[in-house]
């Protein structure tokens, strides 16, 4: 069926009021679940063949989050799903007020290339723990994942309740004219912007879940031989190719040396004998000559070297990077790590302050005032204290950005209540029907209302 077909016959089967039941819902979670499992060895194979991505990677990435996930919300869905009840001004004497959470119809899920699998079944577990039904658009860049997902979930949802449809950017413009419930997009700024404006003809809300380029700050008094292995692995983890990776580092002059030094032992313990062939590749030649493009004329400290017809990039560290370099313009999406030394911690938080807000920020410090500062001083979507990326491995946060790395957060009982409308309910007793609310005006009753409205 044609998509727009495929988007009505889902509106009418949300409308039959058939994913309202917990029992529906609770069954859809089991079942996707089981279906993953089911179908493991065919998502490490497709993330292999997408992104030479290793299997221990890919089920500490992709699948072991989303089992993670479906457990929290099985655990949970049935106490998310009631009505809350909150307090009830005295003034609205004698009622209730409750909230109460209702699916908001038929959600469009957009998902990236770089976690293919955890990017388009997280949100998908929010809209169906919600109750939504939902349309699914992977990408086109990992095309061996997108035809599993096809499979999996066409083999355990009918297309009227969930449904993947596939290809380029001719199904992303086709499937943006529809008229959506909600619209949740992870991917880049730019394609983000489009996604919204998109949304904006039809005031559908949207989740956009975007990038930048998040800074790493290593202060002088922090642990440099953890920080540098920490830093290593989330540079490294899909090749850089992670929304959240550390795009750039601020290490104190004074520690530079030791930080660099640290830096190269853990990609050597990474790597036992400079065997890299298990590395994930660049996604295509298109990014990945925008890589190399953005490493033209600085300085390689470390690594540099690149094999083009796997797409393969070494872990590379540059010096001597200033604010106006080429690689310190767009997020790098790749396994190079800049940096940039600094004297004072104003330097940092005036760059992050004055630079759109970053998807992730990391600190490495044992220095509680420095922590304080930077909390208090720079805006960003979430991210660590002495560590990288983990902070978005977790049911029990949110995840998010803010401003242009992106709004509205998930995981968790976030994303139930990302793909669920809150409804504000006052329920009303016939008696007593107070007077003081009703025309003609009186002075007497305004001293009623004023001594309850103060």
């Amino acid at each position: 069926m044609d998509i727009s077909t495929l988007v009505n016959k889902q509106r009418q089967y949300f409308l039959s009021g058939i994913t309202r039941p917990y029992e529906f819902r609770k069954d859809a979670l089991i079942r996707l679940k089981a279906a993953i499992k089911a179908n493991e060895n065919q998502i490490n194979k497709a993330l292999l063949d997408d992104l030479n991505k290793p299997e221990s990677e890919s089920y500490m990435c992709e699948i072991g989050i989303i089992y993670d996930e479906i457990r929290y919300h099985l655990k949970h869905l049935h106490k998310w799903m009631k009505n809350k009840k909150v307090h009830t001004p005295v003034s609205q004497f004698w009622s209730k007020s409750f909230v109460s959470p209702e699916p908001y119809g038929v959600a469009l899920i957009m998902s990236p290339w770089n976690y293919p699998v955890q990017l388009c079944l997280l949100p998908l577990i929010g809209a169906i723990s919600a109750g939504n039904c939902a349309v699914v658009k992977p990408s086109a860049y990992a095309p061996n994942v997108s035809n599993v997902l096809v499979k999996i979930i066409s083999e355990i949802f009918p297309k009227e309740y969930v449904s993947v449809v596939e290809g380029g950017r001719n199904e992303n413009v086709a499937l943006l004219e529809q008229k959506f419930d909600i619209i949740f997009f992870t991917g880049s700024v730019a394609v983000g912007k489009t996604v919204m404006a998109s949304a904006a003809k039809h005031l559908t809300p949207v989740i956009l879940e975007l990038g930048g380029k998040s800074p790493v700050i290593v202060d002088e008094s922090a642990d440099i031989e953890v920080a540098a292995r920490r830093i290593a692995f989330g540079k490294i983890l899909n090749a850089g190719q992670t929304c959240v990776a550390p795009d750039y580092v601020f290490v104190q002059k004074k520690i530079k040396d030791k930080f660099v030094q640290c830096f190269c032992k853990a990609v050597r313990e990474f790597f036992p004998n400079g065997d890299m062939s298990d590395l994930p590749h660049i996604i295509n030649d298109k990014h990945f000559a925008r890589i190399k493009r953005l490493m033209e004329n600085e300085k390689v400290l470390m690594g540099g070297r690149m094999d083009e017809s796997i797409r393969l990039i070494e872990p590379t560290i540059l010096d001597n990077v200033t604010f106006d370099s080429a690689i310190m313009q767009e997020e790098i999406f790749g396994p190079i790590l800049p940096l940039i030394e600094y004297e004072s911690i104003d330097t940092c938080i005036s760059y992050i302050q004055n630079n759109p807000k970053p998807l992730a920020l990391y600190l490495f410090t044992k220095n509680r005032e420095i922590e304080k500062r930077v909390l208090n001083s720079c805006s960003f979507g979430g991210g660590c204290i002495n560590d990288t990326i983990i902070h978005l491995a977790t049911p029990h946060m949110g995840f998010g950005g803010v401003g242009e790395s992106g709004m509205g957060a998930y995981h968790g009982k976030l994303s139930f209540e990302a793909f669920s409308h809150l409804r504000s309910i006052v329920k009303k007793h016939f008696v007593p029907d107070l007077a003081m609310r009703y025309r003609p005006y009186k002075k007497s009753n305004d001293k009623l209302i004023r001594s309850f409205l103060k």
